[in-house]
């Protein structure tokens, strides 16, 4: 972008210097060995994009050791979504995922009855890249990768 300035000359503005970070949301329970699983698993899976891009801007390195995912903020809540969130993540998932995400429920109409009857209907671990438009149910660490774009460290 540029702007006049008063002797009549362009000037470039400068490039806008901090990007808003895309948001990770865990829906978590602690007493669930998957949930916790999960929850260990996006914490080390940000720190690692964190790190990454602390070193990104120091020095360069090779493609190999890049991060596979830019920085991300991270939400792990024990609170259950609104139903607006709700909403949004069961068109995350489409139809095929709706029933992991809302026990017993067979389409959208009827995921959104049973999660206003009873929060306890939402399943966790849930995990949603809000920015990206993803969602996965349940603990399976390949997908969750996937979702996040990381690279698994084996």
């Amino acid at each position: 972008m540029f702007r006049f300035t008063g002797d009549c000359k362009l000037t470039r503005l400068p490039a806008k210097q901090n990007k808003t970070l895309d948001i990770v949301t865990v829906f978590h329970k602690a007493s669930s060995p998957a949930s916790v699983k999960v929850a260990n698993l996006v914490k080390q899976i940000s720190a690692n994009a964190q790190v990454g891009a602390t070193i990104d801007q120091a020095s360069d390195h090779s493609a190999q050791t890049k991060p596979g995912r830019e920085p991300f903020e991270l939400n792990i809540t024990e609170d259950a979504p609104t139903t607006d969130q709700v909403q949004t993540i069961l068109g995350y998932v489409g139809t095929g995922g709706i029933s992991k995400v809302i026990k017993g429920a067979r389409d959208e109409k009827d995921a959104l009855k049973r999660f206003k009857e009873s929060k306890e209907n939402f399943l966790r671990p849930l995990t949603v890249d809000w920015n990206n438009g993803k969602a996965i149910a349940g603990d399976n660490e390949s997908e969750i990768l996937k979702i996040l774009d990381a690279k698994k460290n084996d």
